[in-house]
C-alpha cells in the first residue's frame, strides 16, 4: 500500500468517525422531534411517526383542538391548557435574559478589580471563589427557601413565587465566570489602559471605552452558557416557583410527566421550543463566541 493510499484511508476513516459520530448524536433529538408531531402522547418507537399530528404544538401555542375521548362512539372534546405554556416559554427568556445580562455586569466589574486592581485579602477572595464553584447551587435550596420566604415577609415581590427572587439566586452564580472573565482581562495589555490614563481618561472611561470593546467575545460567550444553564435549570426554580402561571419551561415540562401518566408528545414539543431561543442566541453571537473560545484579547 503507497503513501497515498494510506493517507487517503486514514482521511475515509477519520470522516466516517464523525458522520457515525453526528448521526449518534442527531438520532435523539430527531426521535423528540418526531415525539412532538405524533399521535398520542406515547414515547416514540421509531424515528419517523406513524401518523402526522399537530395536537401537542396547538397545545403548547395555546390553539384549542378536538381530543378523541372515545374512539368506539367517536366522541371527542375541547382540549385547551389552563396556563398557557407560551406563558412559562416568555417567563423562561425574561428570567435568563435578566440573569444573563445581570451575569455579565457584576462579573465583568468583579473580574476587572481582580485582574487590574490591588487590595487586601485579592488572593485568599479568589480562592474563594474557586473553591465555591465546586458546590452546585442545588445543595443551597434549603438556604434558599429560608431567606426567600423570610424576605417576602417584608418585601412580596422579593419573596418565594416570585421570579425576583430566583432572578437574584441565580445572580449568585457570578463566582463560575469571574476567573473565566479575569482571564480574559489579564491577557489585554495594561499599556493601552496606561496610554488612556495619560490623556486624561479616567480609570471608569478607561474600563468602558478601552477594555470592554476588546471584550466583547469573552461576555458574549459568558451571556450564552448563562443562558442556556438557566433556561434548563430545574431543581431551583421548581423550589422557588411555586404557582403555574410564574412557572419557567422547564418547571412546566416537567409539570406533564406525571407519576400515573406521561405525557411525551407534549413533553416533546416544550422541549423543541426550548431550544429556539438558545439556536437564536447562539446565532446572533456566533462571531463573537469563536473569538472568546479561541483567543484572549490582544496580545503582545
Amino acid at each position: 500500500m503507497t503513501a497515498t493510499q494510506k493517507t487517503n484511508l486514514r482521511k475515509a476513516a477519520a470522516h466516517g468517525f464523525v458522520i457515525f459520530f453526528l448521526v449518534l448524536i442527531l438520532v435523539p433529538f430527531a426521535m423528540v422531534i418526531s415525539a412532538s408531531f405524533r399521535q398520542g402522547n406515547f414515547a416514540p418507537s421509531r424515528l419517523l411517526p406513524d401518523k402526522v399530528s399537530l395536537d401537542h404544538w396547538k397545545f403548547v401555542l395555546g390553539i384549542p383542538y378536538q381530543e378523541i375521548v372515545n374512539p368506539a362512539t367517536g366522541q371527542t372534546r375541547i382540549v385547551k391548557a389552563e396556563t398557557p405554556p407560551l406563558r412559562w416559554f416568555w417567563n423562561s427568556i425574561k428570567i435568563s435574559f435578566l440573569s444573563s445580562a445581570g451575569i455579565i455586569f457584576l462579573s465583568g466589574t468583579s473580574a476587572y478589580a481582580f485582574a487590574r486592581l490591588r487590595f487586601t485579602f485579592r488572593s485568599p477572595t479568589l480562592s474563594a471563589l474557586l473553591i465555591l464553584q465546586m458546590f452546585p447551587m442545588v445543595l443551597s435550596l434549603v438556604a434558599f427557601y429560608v431567606i426567600l420566604d423570610f424576605t417576602g415577609q417584608y418585601v412580596k415581590w422579593l419573596g418565594l413565587n416570585t421570579q425576583t427572587g430566583l432572578i437574584m439566586i441565580y445572580l449568585g452564580g457570578i463566582s463560575n465566570y469571574i476567573w473565566m472573565i479575569k482571564g480574559y482581562f489579564e491577557t489585554i495589555p495594561p499599556t493601552m489602559e496606561e496610554s488612556a490614563r495619560i490623556d486624561g481618561a479616567s480609570q471608569f472611561q478607561t474600563f468602558v471605552r478601552i477594555l470592554l470593546p476588546i471584550s466583547l467575545p469573552i461576555f458574549a460567550v459568558v451571556f450564552i452558557l448563562s443562558f442556556i444553564s438557566y433556561m434548563s435549570e430545574y431543581p431551583v426554580a421548581s423550589v422557588v416557583l411555586q404557582s403555574g402561571e410564574n412557572w419557567t419551561l422547564a418547571v412546566g415540562a416537567n409539570s406533564f410527566l406525571y407519576e400515573q401518566e406521561k405525557l411525551w408528545g407534549r413533553f416533546a414539543a416544550l422541549a423543541v421550543l426550548s431550544g429556539l431561543p438558545i439556536t437564536v442566541i447562539f446565532l446572533l453571537c456566533q462571531k463573537f463566541v469563536i473569538g472568546g473560545l479561541t483567543s484572549g484579547g490582544i496580545k503582545e
